[in-house]
């Protein structure tokens, strides 16, 4: 897993490989990921091989997974630099309310096992015991934040679920097996939810909005370099 995963460029353990071998792991805590990727690639890939030929099908696969790496790196990159602004200002200047403030932004599933600290702290603001451990802990949180890697074949599968529906965007799903969908308001709809979730995450969301996003704007690209776009298809 350390060789395989993508983690952040910023971290000691990244390696450019890891935009290439990330899509073929997953967390074994979620299965139900598993199956979801494996159901969408199973449902809509075969048409989209058969439309396009296998071999470019799979370039398609890889553009759009490597795609989505890129993407949600970049994302992730912006953040944590973000993050290492906030930890160095912090730690040149603590306080019990910019500690606050620190966690809260950055770190909040943590608040409630720091509010015994957080009350001694303010009582005790100028005391280097609480100063260099609030210090410590923000810098946890930093190298925590740092090393997050990402595995999973999910920018990929919404790739082939943006080409899905820009080429067959009439054609109709059955949603649950229930409810007909024509594919084109199925991709808009995703399109549109990965867009607030990713803008709107909120703390202890682990899933790569962003990886979502890049693997349908690649695709996108991809499809209008092709020149295989139709108004039509059923």
């Amino acid at each position: 897993m350390r060789y395989m995963q993508l983690y952040p460029v910023t971290s000691d353990y990244f390696m450019p490989h890891q935009f290439v071998t990330y899509m073929f792991l997953h967390d074994t805590n979620g299965w139900g990921h598993i199956f979801g990727n494996m159901f969408g690639l199973l449902i809509f890939g075969p048409l989209l091989e058969r439309f396009w030929g296998p071999k470019r099908f799979l370039f398609f696969y890889f553009f759009t997974g490597i795609g989505a790496g890129v993407l949600h790196s970049g994302v992730t990159y912006y953040e944590t630099s973000q993050l290492r602004n906030a930890t160095e200002a912090y730690i040149e200047a603590p306080t019990p309310t910019k500690f606050v403030s620190f966690i809260s932004k950055y770190a909040s599933n943590s608040y409630n096992s720091l509010y015994n600290f957080l009350n001694d702290f303010e009582e005790n603001p100028t005391s280097s015991e609480y100063l260099d451990y609030s210090k410590r802990v923000v810098a946890e949180v930093f190298n925590g934040r740092a090393n997050i890697p990402t595995v999973g074949a999910s920018g990929a599968i919404f790739g082939i679920l943006m080409a899905f529906g820009l080429l067959f965007p009439n054609t109709e799903i059955f949603l649950y097996f229930l409810f007909p969908i024509k594919a084109k308001y199925i991709v808009a709809f995703y399109g549109l939810y990965e867009l607030y979730a990713g803008f709107g995450r909120t703390p202890g969301d682990s899933v790569a909005h962003f990886a979502h996003i890049g693997g349908m704007f690649f695709a996108y690209i991809l499809i209008r370099y092709w020149g295989s776009q139709r108004n039509k298809f059923y």
